[in-house]
């Protein structure tokens, strides 16, 4: 949804419950989990090391849960007061080229796993109110061969609604900002130094 002024909490509360009737715009739902993308869509793939070992591991776990890979600059998250969990509706705010964008999302899925790497991610995908059909994951993995944790984003996505389609190579670069930010917001909630070695560890995939 494109609008002209910033929505107030109540229309944002209001516009939440309503995509939250509604279905997923996308059939592969959760095709992210075996990162095999449905055909026609674009594939984004970012990840960093956030460091090593168990406590940094859990440190960004709960940083994950907490929604912290959302706290940027020129994006806002509303979400419910809990622990991610299938079925939640989330509305992410954007503001840029001098409007509101507002998109509705829903979890789709949350694992945990031990083995062969010890895991925690979860995913959402998108509603109709949403200017990008697709689904991405939110992963941090601590990995046993050499101790490392990493904060893992994969996405795949195609333009919905009809000036996305107009303004698709700026909708690219913010979806490449977003990532970018995102993996900074990750470590920053795990305390790295930015300019340090979790930064040169940076890379797409």
């Amino acid at each position: 949804m494109f609008l002209l002024q910033q929505p107030s909490a109540e229309q944002i509360n209001e516009f939440i419950a309503i995509q939250a009737q509604l279905e997923f715009t996308y059939s592969s739902l959760g095709a992210t989990r075996s990162a095999t993308p449905p055909d026609g869509f674009q594939v984004d793939h970012n990840r960093i090391c956030l460091g090593q070992g168990r406590a940094v591991y859990e440190q960004a776990k709960r940083a994950l849960q907490d929604w912290q890979h959302f706290r940027l600059n020129w994006v806002s998250l509303h979400r419910p007061a809990a622990l991610p969990e299938p079925g939640q509706t989330v509305a992410i705010l954007a503001q840029t080229l001098g409007l509101w964008v507002l998109n509705a999302s829903r979890v789709v899925y949350v694992l945990e796993e031990t083995e062969p790497v010890q895991r925690y991610a979860f995913a959402y995908g998108t509603l109709p109110e949403h200017a990008e059909c697709g689904e991405e994951r939110f992963q941090v993995e601590w990995r046993a061969d050499d101790d490392s944790v990493w904060y893992d984003l994969y996405a795949f996505s195609r333009p919905q609604q009809l000036l996305s389609k107009i303004a698709y190579p700026y909708v690219r670069r913010k979806q490449q900002e977003f990532a970018r930010d995102s993996l900074q917001a990750m470590q920053a909630a795990v305390g790295i130094d930015q300019n340090g070695l979790a930064n040169r560890a940076l890379r797409s995939v």
